[in-house]
């Protein structure tokens, strides 16, 4: 029996809709959220400042998701697991977003914004992740 690598143990290829599906909704909340600040127009005109406030939290989730475990065997297979996951991998995930975005000087980090994304975050994590397996 060979042994697994860390990674191995944290990624389970069955999890790629729910992989799918946290990407999408998370730049959709993202989306939103920069909608908020700037008009649709001048997003169209300037991509650039959506990608500036979606990069960093998209590649935090990235590296933070697969670490903590939210692709995980068990993190596909019952809410009841998947969505803690996805909550445990989200906090990591937004505080690193918001330490990039700061060091990256693509915004500050207001403590409202700060709230917002780990919350913001959870709940659609979860909702989306809800819905999944309320479909599947």
């Amino acid at each position: 029996m060979t042994e697994q690598s860390f990674l191995e143990q944290r990624l389970d290829a069955s999890t790629w809709p729910i992989a799918v599906g946290d990407i999408v909704v998370l730049l959709l909340l993202l989306f939103a959220g920069t909608l908020q600040h700037h008009s649709l127009e001048s997003v169209q005109a300037d991509p650039l400042i959506y990608v500036t406030a979606a990069g960093p939290f998209v590649l935090a989730w990235l590296v933070c998701a697969p670490l903590v475990g939210a692709y995980s065997p068990g993190g596909g297979s019952a809410p009841n697991s998947s969505i803690p996951l996805a909550i445990r991998s989200w906090i990591p995930a937004a505080i690193l977003g918001l330490v990039v975005r700061v060091l990256a000087d693509f915004g500050g980090a207001d403590p409202i914004f700060a709230a917002v994304m780990l919350v913001g975050g959870a709940v659609v994590l979860s909702i989306w992740r809800f819905l999944y397996f309320l479909v599947r």
